[in-house]
């Protein structure tokens, strides 16, 4: 794991991540009918789960790959945030995956961190594994970052 990597978020960041994809705020956009959880956000990076159900499999009886795709994209959202005094708007602009095993009727974490922050742009990196600890997919991200004026 690499949370030990990254320093702690202050108080008020951490509390304004630490529910940023959970519960009610949640359900109402994409992340949420997924299922997604975060489990930790420090500075730079970021933890979330993806709990299985069966709904997320394909016909083969894995989980499908635009389910994993999801939460490589969204993993890094806190991780980018986190620098931030309040949340940005941020938008993926390039994404690449590898899969590189398959999940069965398990959930998955997702750990996403930044490799280097530019003014407005934001490299990512992101790896989801099994409970076993096999890494089953990982993914290089490019983000916009657009802070919205202050009205």
């Amino acid at each position: 794991m690499r949370a030990q990597l990254h320093e702690p978020l202050p108080g008020d960041a951490e509390e304004r991540w630490k529910d940023f994809f959970n519960g009610e705020r949640n359900a109402k956009y994409f992340a949420g009918l997924v299922g997604l959880l975060i489990e930790e956000v420090r500075t730079d990076y970021a933890r979330m789960r993806l709990p299985y159900r069966p709904e997320l499999n394909q016909p083969a009886g894995v989980v499908h790959g635009g389910a994993i795709a999801t939460l490589i994209d969204t993993v890094v959202v806190p991780a980018v945030g986190s620098a931030y005094p309040r949340v940005p708007i941020m938008l993926t602009i390039d994404m690449q995956l590898r899969y590189l095993g398959a999940a069965r009727e398990c959930d998955l974490v997702a750990e996403g961190w930044i490799t280097k922050r530019g003014k407005s742009t934001v490299f990512c990196q992101a790896e989801v594994r099994d409970p076993e600890g096999e890494l089953i997919a990982e993914g290089w991200h490019t983000y916009r970052v657009i802070i919205p004026k202050s009205g």
